[in-house]
């Protein structure tokens, strides 16, 4: 009888490991170092910023636009496949409209030290957000969050710690317990849960959803379900799927000139609709 229990105590714990295990390199698989492009930074005339974060160091890239005065701030996080180096060459009509980015790297991931969890990753956004808002070239009222698929969750735990401008949410999710839930994980063992849908009903400001229709990582019903939970959201469907939607950088730059994002400060006063982007 003991040697039975005794096996079923080490089946037990064998299949905790192995869930536990498989939750971490599904949700935080990062890309290997032959994949790390540093030079894409200098070729991009972006800026290396590190950040402290519970002791280990943290890389960001500030890519700057062209403003003639403190300019709006991108905030960027990526994919849970991907790195910063991937996404330096991306912006260039977000920065040529005169709004800076900041591609924002997750602990344990490319350089960086520390392990990612969701805890990890939320500290480095903040700290992000904190450098950035003191940076005399950022406007601190007009910083915004722009999340793809795990960053979309992780820029969603952002909105509600810091006061962003909008938010864009792009191939992202309601939460990521209901996605490895759907794997029929029990809720007490899901590890991150990177709750977007909570985040969003407290976040006032403007979400704007982008999600392609054929998504087959990400269900588009996620989508729907985030511009409900928003307070003031657009929806906007693309015919692609998950990792394979083009960038929609004139549908960004609209949605932030009709909600204020792109206005010059001093021309607030005024109420003129002048946008620098």
């Amino acid at each position: 009888m003991l040697s039975i229990l005794g096996l079923f105590a080490a089946f037990a714990a064998a299949t905790l490991a192995a869930v536990y295990y498989l939750q971490r390199l599904g949700t935080f698989p990062a890309p290997p170092a032959a994949a790390q492009q540093p030079r894409a930074r200098e070729l991009s005339g972006g800026e290396a910023i590190w950040l402290d974060v519970d002791g280990q160091q943290v890389e960001t890239w500030l890519l700057p636009g062209e403003p003639a005065a403190p300019a709006p701030l991108l905030m960027y996080a990526h994919g849970n496949g991907e790195l910063i180096d991937f996404w330096a060459g991306e912006f260039a009509p977000i920065r040529a409209s005169g709004i800076h980015v900041l591609l924002v790297e997750y602990p344990g991931y490319g350089r960086s030290g520390g392990k990612p969890t969701e805890q990890s990753i939320t500290a480095t956004l903040m700290a992000a957000y904190d450098r950035l808002a003191g940076d005399p070239r950022v406007d601190a009222r007009r910083i915004f969050g722009h999340g793809r698929s795990l960053g979309g969750g992780a820029m969603a735990q952002l909105a509600a710690r810091r006061p962003l401008a909008a938010l864009i949410l792009e191939s992202s999710f309601t939460s990521l317990e209901e996605i490895v839930r759907s794997y029929h994980v029990p809720d007490w063992l899901v590890l991150n849960r990177f709750n977007t849908r909570a985040a969003l009903a407290a976040f006032r400001a403007p979400v704007l959803v982008l999600h392609g229709k054929h998504d087959d990582s990400i269900p588009v019903v996620h989508a729907h379900a985030l511009a409900a939970a928003a307070h003031k959201a657009q929806l906007h469907l693309l015919d692609c799927g998950h990792n394979n939607c083009p960038r929609q950088w004139e549908l960004v730059l609209s949605f932030l000139a009709a909600n204020g994002v792109c206005r010059k400060p001093d021309q607030e006063a005024s109420h003129e609709k002048v946008d620098i982007c």
